[in-house]
């Protein structure tokens, strides 16, 4: 018992406490895309959010995994970021395309 306590001990100790620190998440609507850059509208804040886009960006769409597209103006996403020099760098941008779906009195 004392083994398996100890045991335990060692391997909490060993883990990290945290493997996501620095990493920020902006959250919104894209209302403009580039190569160098994606601006996001997020629902709390009156100023668009702007995210360096870089080469090392990964790009999955949660309607079509096997897409590695950037996103289009009027998509919902999810960007993991980090921050470098006041400025936030996209790591990983998940997006979800925004069909309306046509109402049944069309």
């Amino acid at each position: 018992m004392i083994f398996g306590m100890v045991l335990l001990g060692v391997f909490l100790l060993a883990t990290p406490v945290s493997a996501d620190k620095g990493v920020q998440h902006v959250v919104g609507i894209v209302i403009a895309i580039d190569q160098k850059h994606i601006e996001v509208k997020t629902p709390n804040r009156t100023v668009p959010v702007s995210v360096k886009l870089t080469k090392h960006v990964q790009f999955k769409n949660k309607n079509n995994p096997a897409v590695t597209n950037p996103p289009d103006v009027g998509d919902r996403v999810i960007i993991e970021a980090t921050k470098d020099n006041k400025m936030l760098v996209a790591t990983i941008v998940y997006y979800s395309t925004f069909r309306q779906v046509p109402s049944a009195t069309q």
